[in-house]
């Protein structure tokens, strides 16, 4: 018998420590939340506190002993872009844009594939390949009224997928990959610009870039969009989140 969950509703459960992909020698648990019916206003709530979303899962770490990742936030009504973005600006004059409702294709597998193989060899990670049925339930569904998958094209070629979720107050970026053979258009950083042009046009406050660690090159570029905002730990609903500014 199919279960029906009703509005907001939930499944708690965390998985066991497994290896760390941000810090050597380091385990990692992760706390998860299963909610099918989120509402924009829960998801906002719990991005306001630091929480991630993969499709109907929301989750945090709970890693014992260490509160390495912090959430961080950038400050979309004074940010200003720095030389090196601007140059990023400058390299996509040719890029095209489409933002819509995530979906699914041969071609978005192929290319996160690419990508993931990519980074496998320049930066050591771990290489899992993806197949429809897992991204479908990774980047799909859970998007509701709210999930965004904004597309960047080269001369009608798919070269850059980019996760988002638009709530109350900003865009939650959710996971972003590329083309490898474009690196030289830094799709990363524009990426980003483009989120912040996005939440201009909508007058959205915040970037949620999801967590920062410090001494870990992988997120090394999120410090790079100032103003941001650091937020330590993971506040229940009934606190108000503690965002520490930062220049």
């Amino acid at each position: 018998m199919k279960r029906e969950f009703k509005e907001n509703e939930s499944i708690d459960y965390c998985v066991l420590d497994y290896e760390c992909p941000y810090l050597p020698d380091k385990k990692t648990r992760m706390y998860y939340r299963f909610i099918p019916k989120a509402t924009k206003d829960l998801v906002t709530n719990l991005i306001q506190r630091g929480w991630r979303r993969f499709g109907f899962s929301y989750f945090h770490p709970i890693c014992k002993d260490c509160n390495e990742c912090k959430s961080l936030r950038i400050d979309v009504k004074n940010f200003k872009p720095s030389r090196s973005q601007r140059r990023a600006i400058k390299k996509n004059r040719d890029t095209q844009i489409i933002i819509r409702t995530p979906t699914i294709s041969f071609e978005h597998i192929e290319l996160y594939n690419k990508y993931h193989k990519f980074k496998a060899k320049k930066s050591g990670w771990k290489y899992t390949e993806i197949d429809l049925q897992t991204y479908y339930e990774e980047f799909v569904v859970g998007a509701h009224n709210f999930g965004k998958e904004v597309l960047y094209f080269y001369d009608k070629k798919l070269i850059g997928v980019d996760l988002i979720d638009i709530v109350d107050d900003g865009i939650s970026s959710i996971y972003f990959f590329y083309d490898p053979d474009f690196e030289k258009l830094s799709l990363g950083i524009y990426s980003l610009l483009i989120q912040i042009d996005i939440a201009k046009k909508l007058n959205l406050d915040w970037i949620y870039l999801g967590y920062w660690v410090n001494g870990c090159k992988s997120f090394a570029y999120k410090t790079q969009f100032k103003p941001y905002e650091l937020l330590d730990g993971f506040p229940k609903s009934c606190e108000i989140p503690n965002w520490e500014k930062r220049d």
